[in-house]
C-alpha cells in the first residue's frame, strides 16, 4: 500500500492527482480529549491513484495536499464532509472546492435520512466494508495492515458511489440542488468557531433578556477557554452548568459555589474570575442588542397548534412523491417556524426547497391546497378538487 511519509512524495502524488477529474478524500482524526481535531491520516483516490498520507510523519509538510484541495480543476469528493472540511480549513486555511458530498447527494436522490457510508457503499458499489477498525486509535504508530485496508476502502469505494450519484443527479435534473447545498459547505463561515456565536449551538430557554445576555457571554467565555486550552468544551463546564449560571447570574465566587451544576472546587479556581467577568458583561448588555425572548406562556409548538402537524404530513407526502429525504428539506422545528411565520428564515423557503415544498406549504397554510386520503394514502390537492370529490 502506498503510504506517503515525506513532503517530496506528497508533492509528486498531488501533482498526479491534480490531473484527475476528481479525487475522493477522507480523513481519520482524534478529538476526544482536545478542542481542535488531531489529524492522523489522509486517504485519497483518483481514477488511477490510491494513496494514504501520514500527517504525523516527522517533517512532512502538508502544503501540496492543501494546494490540491484548493485546485478548482479537480472535484473533491467526500462522504459527510463537514468534519473533514473543518480540519482542512483549520489546518490549511482552505476549503476544498468544487465539492461533492455523497451523503447529501444520496439524500437528494432519495436514499434516506443521512445515509451512512457503509449503507451507501453496499447499495451502490455492492461492497461490504469491515467496520472493526472504525473506532481504533489512529494516532498510534505503526498502523496495522487491517487499519490501513479499512482506511483506503473509505475512498476506493467512494469513487463508484460518486460516479453513480453524479449520473443520477444529472439524469434527474437535480444537480443544481446539490450545487446549492455545496455553497453552504464551502463557505468559511460554516467552520469559523466564533466564541460570540457559541450560544446558538446550545439549548436554552431564556426567561428574560437578562438571562439570555448572561448565557451568550458565558457560552463565549467557555468557547474561548476551550480553544486556548485545546480541550473539549465540557471539560471546562457542561451545558447544564451554563444554563444554571445564566438563570442565577452569580456575582461572586461564593454565589457560584452554591450552584449544583458547577463542579466542586471550580469557584475557587483561577478560571472562575474570568467567568465572573463574563457574567458581569452579560448582565450589563443592552437589551436592545439581544434577540427576542420566547413568551413564557407557550413556545412555538403551542402557538401553531395543529398546523405544524399538517405541514409535517405535507412534507412526508411531498418527499415520498419526489424521492427526497425529508430531513434535507426541513426539520420539525423549522416546520413550526413556518407554521408561525410565512417569512420564516429557514431553508424550506429558499431555492430548490421552496420550489419543491415551500410554496406547497404556504398554499396549505392559506387554504389554497388540502390534504385528502386517497385509499390509505394522503394526497395534496387543490381545494376545488376536494369540494368536487365531496360532492360526488
Amino acid at each position: 500500500m502506498n503510504i506517503i511519509t515525506n513532503t517530496e512524495q506528497l508533492d509528486i502524488v498531488c501533482a498526479e492527482l491534480a490531473r484527475e477529474p476528481f479525487v475522493a478524500v477522507d480523513t481519520e482524526f482524534m478529538r476526544e480529549t482536545t478542542y481542535w481535531p488531531n489529524l492522523c491520516l489522509i486517504q485519497m483516490a483518483g481514477e488511477s491513484h490510491e494513496v494514504i498520507v501520514d500527517p504525523l510523519a516527522d517533517g512532512i509538510d502538508l502544503g501540496p495536499f492543501f494546494r490540491l484541495m484548493a485546485d478548482e480543476g479537480v472535484v473533491k469528493v467526500f462522504h459527510s464532509a463537514r468534519q473533514d472540511l473543518e480540519i482542512v480549513y483549520q489546518r490549511g486555511d482552505v476549503i476544498p472546492a468544487p465539492l461533492f458530498d455523497t451523503q447529501i447527494a444520496a439524500m437528494v436522490c432519495g436514499f434516506g435520512e443521512q445515509i451512512g457510508y457503509e449503507n451507501i457503499v453496499r447499495k451502490l458499489a455492492g461492497a461490504q466494508i469491515d467496520k472493526t477498525s472504525r473506532f481504533t486509535d489512529w494516532s498510534r504508530r505503526p498502523l496495522s495492515d487491517k487499519q490501513l485496508k479499512y482506511a483506503i476502502s473509505d475512498v476506493t469505494h467512494l469513487r463508484t458511489v460518486y460516479r453513480k450519484l453524479k449520473t443520477e443527479l444529472e439524469q434527474s435534473g437535480r444537480a443544481p440542488w446539490l450545487k446549492e447545498e455545496m455553497a453552504t459547505l464551502t463557505s468559511p463561515d460554516t467552520y469559523r468557531a466564533e466564541p460570540a456565536e457559541a450560544w446558538r449551538r446550545l439549548k436554552f430557554r431564556a426567561r428574560n433578556k437578562k438571562a439570555l445576555g448572561v448565557f451568550i457571554e458565558v457560552a463565549a467565555w467557555r468557547e474561548r477557554e476551550a480553544q486556548e486550552r485545546n480541550v473539549p468544551r465540557n471539560r471546562i463546564l457542561k451545558d447544564d452548568a451554563l444554563s444554571e449560571i445564566a438563570v442565577h447570574a452569580p456575582a461572586d465566587a461564593a454565589s457560584l459555589r452554591q450552584l449544583r451544576a458547577v463542579p466542586r472546587g471550580f469557584a475557587d479556581s483561577r478560571h472562575a474570575d474570568r467567568l465572573i467577568r463574563a457574567i458581569e458583561e452579560g448582565r450589563a448588555r443592552d437589551p436592545s442588542s439581544l434577540p427576542d425572548v420566547a413568551d413564557d406562556r407557550g413556545g412555538p409548538r403551542e402557538n401553531v397548534g395543529v398546523l405544524g402537524d399538517v405541514l409535517k404530513l405535507a412534507l412526508k407526502v411531498v418527499c415520498e412523491r419526489e424521492g427526497v429525504a425529508a430531513k434535507i428539506i426541513a426539520s420539525a422545528a423549522e416546520l413550526e417556524m413556518l407554521a408561525a411565520d410565512d417569512n420564516a428564515d429557514i431553508p424550506a423557503l429558499k431555492g430548490w426547497r421552496r420550489q419543491l415544498f415551500g410554496e406547497t406549504a404556504l398554499a396549505l397554510k392559506h387554504g389554497k391546497l388540502a390534504i385528502v386520503i386517497d385509499g390509505k394514502r394522503p394526497r395534496i390537492v387543490a381545494r376545488d378538487e376536494t369540494y368536487a370529490e365531496a360532492a360526488e
